[in-house]
């Protein structure tokens, strides 16, 4: 059974403090959040005041994706807002292991995200660090873009890499993720699904995300 991590880069930021009590009473154990610097992509969503007021307003894993060039500057302020979980892009980091080891001795769980035209092999020797990798399955930068279907295979090279090593390694799947392609994402190896538009532009987002957690 997949953890569920809506993205709060698609809901109403008129009614966030409605939004997080909704994720607060179904199913989803993590709230995904994303920050965007307008530099390492090209948009800027939300940062730490909006962390903090989200934390205070939830006692769920607070899952901060950092798609921001110069990350190790802002660790302590992400753990200070709330972070738990905080995950830096490879493609950001020319100091990756360093990165990754000052997010843990501050106290929170390290994540590493992966663009799509990066390669499963550029994990080979920082895996063993980690907690997560998140597995871009659209272009980083803006919500609501359609799933790349290549992405499925890199989830079993992810797969069989974190298997051949016998690690405990979340595998988490970011963009484009819907009801219809949840099973088959999860089949290939998929641990965590973060869903923005298909749980907070739904009818119903509760259901929505009882429905991506208990797949059929």
């Amino acid at each position: 059974m997949p953890i569920i991590a809506p993205s709060f880069l698609a809901s109403n930021f008129l009614k966030l403090k409605e939004e997080v009590e909704m994720v607060n009473n179904s199913e989803a154990e993590w709230l995904h959040l994303d920050v965007m610097d307008g530099r390492f992509v090209p948009n800027i969503s939300f940062g730490l005041p909006i962390i903090e007021a989200i934390r205070s307003a939830t006692n769920k894993i607070c899952d901060v994706h950092l798609m921001i060039e110069e990350p190790g500057k802002y660790a302590e302020a992400f753990k200070l807002a709330g972070a738990d979980n905080l995950t830096v892009h490879i493609e950001a980091c020319p100091h990756l292991h360093r990165n990754i080891q000052q997010i843990k001795n501050i106290g929170m769980k390290a994540g590493i995200a992966v663009n799509p035209h990066t390669p499963i092999s550029s994990l080979q020797d920082i895996i063993e660090d980690v907690n997560m990798v998140n597995l871009m399955s659209v272009n980083p930068g803006f919500g609501g873009q359609k799933f790349i279907q290549h992405t499925l295979i890199k989830i079993q090279q992810l797969r069989e890499m974190i298997d051949a090593k016998g690690l405990n390694v979340e595998i988490e799947i970011d963009g484009g993720v819907t009801e219809a392609n949840a099973a088959e994402i999860v089949a290939a190896g998929a641990t965590v699904l973060v869903a923005g538009s298909s749980v907070f532009n739904a009818p119903n987002p509760i259901k929505a995300i009882s429905d991506l957690r208990n797949l059929r």
